[in-house]
């Protein structure tokens, strides 16, 4: 059998146990294993399946996954979405749509010491929600700019698909950490035009809420401050080689662990509970992990990098047109995959093709979290939109399909922006040092 016939089948089983309802992780595990059987046998099949486990989760970098998750979760035991919310509602909500507004800058900020899209949004609605519709909002806009506003949690650095990247294709962590900052500050003035747009068009979607005197917005500001500074020593200290990404880890677990105990919101209870999340998100981040590799040899085995890599420069296809066309890729895959899953099985076939055509791994590592951010909020499977629609239950799936499509169309126009202009994600990683 040909490598486009092996490749085709294994793809479709894949695809089909996952319409069956088994979890990508043990369906790309048992397509793997099945594809290295018949390719090199019994012996060499349990041998490389023996081994994944090992060099998989044994590798120094990974220890960044549970340090940057443990630092999340204490921050969010201390009650920084509320301040960072009240912030931000404090400079925005006075504005038309204000609130909408707001939800995303504190998205974002949130962002920046979580890590994850879903805890970010799942976070922020719990506490953005009730506020919006306290000003009677209407529900389209509220549920979408939570939506839209928690994929940045896997954009805004530091960001575990990021380290996960970075880990699969050898790229330096700390650049990709670097280069997601100019995109992320992009990716919110976005969705805050995106806000614009839908107020413009019907002013009772979004009203003003009172305007909050200067004094109380600095000294909201104040309130964040500790963990601010967080932020500011974990990715200055990468942009100034001070720290490598593993130890500013490290750096942000202990400072989350200061910042919590001197807020006074952390019990045995509490801490046992940030120590037990960590552990069972790491685990499943783990087990999609192996799936993925054990997959990814399958393919490699087969050759398809090669024969992609072959195709794509025999057809004499433009570099631009490669990546239109793995967006769109990625934009039919993001319909029934989320975003880890979707980077762990198309990374190792689609990077040697890229870096074949002359793409920069760091660019092409924003390109592909940013690709797949999008699938995050993109109907019918958007996996954010279910997020939203399970945490805040009396509003309607269809409500937050109609409400997401602004965010949608910033989405693409930002993905557009950073391939048109591959110097707005490279130009501070390339001041760094080294």
């Amino acid at each position: 059998m040909g490598v486009w016939e092996s490749a085709g089948l294994g793809f479709a089983a894949l695809f089909g146990l996952m319409m069956l309802g088994l979890p990508i992780a043990f369906a790309m595990l048992a397509v793997g294993t099945a594809g290295l059987w018949l390719t090199v046998g019994e012996r060499a099949t349990f041998g490389i399946i023996g081994q994944i486990p090992f060099t998989a989760t044994m590798s120094y970098e990974l220890s960044v996954v549970p340090m940057f998750l443990l630092m999340g979760a204490l921050v969010t035991r201390a009650g920084m979405s509320e301040d960072l919310y009240r912030l931000c509602h404090g400079f925005l909500g006075h504005r038309r749509g204000g609130l909408a507004m707001a939800t995303v800058a504190a998205c974002g900020g949130f962002a920046a010491v979580s890590g994850s899209s879903i805890a970010t949004a799942a976070t922020m609605a719990k506490v953005a929600m009730p506020e919006m519709r306290r000003y009677r909002y209407a529900d389209g806009l509220a549920a979408a700019s939570i939506a839209a506003g928690g994929t940045l949690g896997i954009l805004i650095p530091p960001s575990v698909i990021m380290v996960l990247y970075g880990i699969a294709t050898g790229t330096d962590i700390g650049r990709l950490f670097i280069a997601g900052i100019a995109p992320g500050i992009v990716a919110i003035l976005f969705y805050l035009l995106a806000v614009g747009w839908v107020v413009r068009r019907n002013p009772a979607a979004g009203p003003a809420a009172e305007a909050v005197p200067m004094g109380q917005r600095f000294a909201r500001l104040l309130t964040i401050g500790p963990v601010l500074a967080l932020f500011v020593l974990i990715i200055g200290g990468i942009y100034a080689g001070i720290f490598t990404p593993t130890e500013a880890a490290g750096v942000g677990a202990a400072g989350a662990l200061l910042f919590a105990l001197w807020r006074r919101s952390l019990t045995p209870r509490l801490f046992l509970s940030c120590l037990l999340e960590t552990v069972r998100t790491t685990a499943t981040l783990f087990v999609v992990l192996i799936g993925a590799l054990v997959f990814s040899n399958f393919m490699n085995l087969i050759g398809l990098p090669r024969a992609l890599e072959e195709l794509v420069t025999g057809a004499g296809l433009p570099p631009l047109a490669v990546i239109l066309l793995i967006f769109a890729v990625y934009l039919v895959l993001g319909c029934f995959m989320e975003s880890l899953s979707m980077i762990l099985l198309t990374v190792p076939v689609l990077f040697p093709v890229v870096s074949a055509l002359g793409f920069d791994p760091v660019w092409f590592g924003v390109f592909v979290v940013m690709a797949t951010e999008l699938s995050l909020i993109t109907p019918p499977l958007g996996l954010n939109l279910f997020v939203i629609q399970g945490v805040i239950r009396d509003v309607r799936l269809s409500t937050i399909y109609r409400g997401i499509i602004p965010f949608v169309v910033a989405d693409i126009a930002r993905v557009i922006l950073i391939i048109a202009l591959p110097g707005l994600v490279l130009f501070l990683p390339n001041l760094m040092g080294g």
